[in-house]
């Protein structure tokens, strides 16, 4: 149901109570990194965004410049989010394929980072594969576009977006968040809700960790039980796991790391059963990568897939589906998810539970634009509301 001017501004009322001053002209790398208040933020704009689309009001606040997109992993649906939300917002999309730049002839990161930047507002880049890589080369990019602007090569400075990086996958883990928050009727509905994370089985290698270390990172402030669940051997990064132990201790919720699918499932509110790889496979498939030692690069899939194939019995069936709270437990997928009997001979997920929550899956995906879009937007306006308020008040039609 599209919301009333009455409620847009009511929440634009609730947005200027947040604390948004350190995100102007700044990056967004982790949602741990972020107040509470400016994670609130986040979902108030990108809320506010999506209901001034739903009523026809343009939200084009640029009426020119650029986003720029630096994808170093495949992607379908964050590529195309970055680019909904830059369009949203006025910004045109030029991606920099790396292949066929000059940085195949050994052009520097700082170099390029200024030559592409020149009528930029915001960079958006996922970098995901390479432990000690990802999130190193994101700090690189935004040091270099800060010194081009404190030298007066850059009229502006570009904001840096994490589209995914080794460690965290932000703007995936909000968007699944403001799924949870519109499913359950809101936030203040959440404390005590149980979702688990858990590991699945896939029949394909090296999948990154930042999507159960973003899940884990940010669903543990909202005083929620969450379980983060593995076979043994298929740790992620010690540090994310801290920062999940503090944040339940601070929200009230609770954090736990579960040995069986099961113990995570039952009665859970939320299950989340996802495919990645064990930190100890991603650090050493870096060395090797690092080292250009292909051959024994083979030999690490390989032996991967074995390990992997131990635990088939790690997917999210009807019967596990049915011990969760009322059976009706939400299901939830970054996407694309490896479907039994359909993708795959065996996967992440059997078929009639992956279509059953088709549509719920679609409404999580959909969220994403608007964080994105949500979280270029506080880092471009110092008064955020005013600037909402302006939009309101001019109702520009988006559709003429």
């Amino acid at each position: 149901m599209k919301k009333t001017k009455a409620e847009i501004l009511s929440m634009i009322e609730t947005l200027k109570g947040l604390k948004t001053e350190n995100m102007y002209l700044n990056d967004f790398f982790h949602t741990w990194k972020e107040t509470d208040d400016e994670i609130n933020a986040v979902f108030e704009v990108a809320e506010i965004l999506r209901a001034m689309r739903e009523n026809n009001i343009s939200t084009k606040v640029f009426d020119s410049g650029l986003g720029i997109s630096v994808f170093r992993d495949n992607s379908t649906r964050t590529r195309f989010s970055f680019a909904s939300a830059c369009n949203l917002l006025g910004l045109e999309v030029q991606d920099l394929d790396e292949k066929v730049s000059q940085i195949a002839h050994g052009e520097t990161v700082r170099e390029t980072a200024n030559m592409v930047s020149f009528m930029a507002d915001v960079i958006g880049i996922r970098d995901d594969m390479y432990i000690g890589k990802g999130h190193t080369y994101m700090k690189t990019v935004s040091e270099a576009v800060q010194e081009g602007y404190n030298d007066g090569v850059l009229e502006q400075r570009p904001t840096l977006v994490n589209l995914q990086c080794d460690i965290d996958h932000p703007t995936q883990s909000m968007a699944d968040m403001l799924h949870v928050i519109n499913y359950f009727g809101g936030v203040e509905n959440l404390k005590g809700k149980k979702i688990a994370m858990t590991w699945a089985y896939s029949p394909s290698y090296g999948k990154p960790l930042s999507v159960p270390q973003g899940i884990i990172g940010l669903f543990s402030r909202f005083g929620m039980d969450v379980v983060l669940a593995h076979p043994e051997g298929y740790d992620i990064m010690g540090d994310v796991i801290e920062v999940a132990k503090e944040n339940a201790a601070k929200s009230g919720g609770s954090f736990k790391i579960a040995n069986t699918m099961e113990e995570a499932f039952k009665d859970a509110d939320i299950v989340y059963p996802k495919s990645w790889a064990p930190y100890a496979v991603m650090e050493e498939r870096t060395k090797l990568v690092g080292e250009g030692k292909f051959d024994e690069l083979k030999d690490l899939e390989k032996r991967c897939l074995e390990n992997n194939a131990k635990f088939k019995n790690w997917t999210c069936t009807e019967e596990l589906m049915k011990t969760t709270k009322d059976g009706k437990a939400l299901y939830m997928h970054c996407l694309p998810a490896d479907i039994s009997g359909l993708s795959c001979k065996e996967g992440e997920v059997d078929q009639s539970v992956f279509d059953r929550y088709l549509v719920p899956l679609y409404k999580e995906a959909s969220y994403k634009p608007y964080i994105i879009a949500a979280m270029i937007f506080l880092a471009k306006f110092k008064d955020p509301s005013g600037k909402l308020t302006q939009l309101l008040d001019d109702a520009k039609p988006r559709i003429k």
